[in-house]
């Protein structure tokens, strides 16, 4: 067995952010939260899928993906359609992936890149770059390497169980791989997927914490993290900032969660169960969504009370009145 370590080095500011993530993946009691809260998960999943398929020019919105994930027609690039099914079957096996196997590797490139990849499953065979846009950031290895470069990289993840936290393995793993870039394409996806698989072995609250739209916030801060390290020549840059991602993420959802637990009367918590994250409803299909007939019902015990807690918005909220109206759940 090989006994490469990829280069990096803890520093300060790394330790610092470890301790904040640890602490905030404790308090958040968390994975009990989450599993109270199916919407929270389920739009956190959605959430990730298209944040990380937007990151790969995916032109399909937020609620097309989600319509896409339900089932449902959307009309669009098939390629880019098919990407989300792929990609929602992929981050379906999270719970059962073996994080050190080359092999599970494969499988779940196999899942991701389904009818869009011609060497999907496989190791590339040509030579390929990582670019931000139309810039190139580095050439990547030659072809003939990469077997010989992933084995070195799982045998060292590996060997690092027990040994190294699990936030920095991530890390380091991340920029390997893109630095790799094993397949033709896909390489991103798979780097991001496979980075939450590895937290999410060591937490479990991180399936439903999505890291990759915090990322797509700060897709240019990435693509500069990684270019970096390139000409460092290790990885010490993207641990920091990935951890700063994983360490803004963490925020967001326990805001999502300290949001959803406010008001927590039975009108409103009804009216949260029915309504999904970031869909327009107008106030007519709330009221057959709730069973109600009374429109003055549904506004002072439902509507008026989320708005004020801020657990949902209005599309034209300087025309509270108008009658193209909706409500969306935040």
């Amino acid at each position: 067995m090989s006994n490469y370590t990829p280069p990096y080095s803890i520093s300060d500011s790394m330790i610092e952010l470890l301790s904040t993530i640890s602490e905030k993946v404790g308090g958040i009691t968390s994975y009990k939260l989450l599993e109270s809260k199916p919407h929270l998960r389920k739009n956190n999943r959605v959430r990730s899928i298209h944040s990380s398929l937007k990151i790969e020019a995916n032109s399909l919105s937020l609620s097309e993906v989600r319509d896409v994930i339900n089932g449902k027609l959307v009309s669009g690039d098939q390629k880019e359609i098919q990407e989300v099914k792929n990609a929602y079957r992929a981050y379906e096996e999270l719970k059962g992936i073996d994080t050190t196997s080359i092999k599970e590797l494969k499988r779940i490139h196999g899942i991701m890149t389904d009818l869009t990849v011609e060497e999907s499953g496989r190791f590339r065979k040509g030579n390929e770059g990582v670019f931000s846009g139309e810039k190139c950031i580095f050439m990547c290895p030659p072809p003939n390497m990469v077997p010989e470069l992933m084995k070195d990289l799982f045998n060292w993840m590996k060997r690092s169980e027990g040994k190294v936290h699990p936030l920095i393995i991530g890390a380091v793993f991340h920029y390997e791989f893109v630095f790799i870039h094993p397949f033709s394409d896909g390489n991103g996806r798979m780097a991001r997927l496979w980075h939450t698989a590895i937290l999410s072995r060591w937490r479990e609250i991180f399936e439903n914490i999505p890291l990759e739209s915090q990322i797509e916030k700060y897709q240019q801060e990435y693509y500069a993290a990684i270019s970096k390290c390139h000409v460092n020549g290790d990885s010490n840059v993207f641990i920091e900032f990935i951890l700063d991602m994983i360490n803004k993420e963490l925020d967001e959802v326990i805001s999502q969660i300290n949001s959803a637990n406010q008001g927590e009367s039975e009108y409103v918590r009804r009216l949260l169960d029915v309504m999904e994250f970031d869909v327009p409803y107008t106030a007519a299909t709330i009221l057959s969504m709730l069973g109600l007939s009374s429109k003055e019902n549904l506004r002072k015990h439902y509507i008026d009370p989320a708005l004020e807690l801020g657990l949902i918005e209005m599309t034209i909220p300087d025309k509270p009145n108008s009658k193209n109206q909706r409500y969306v759940r935040r």
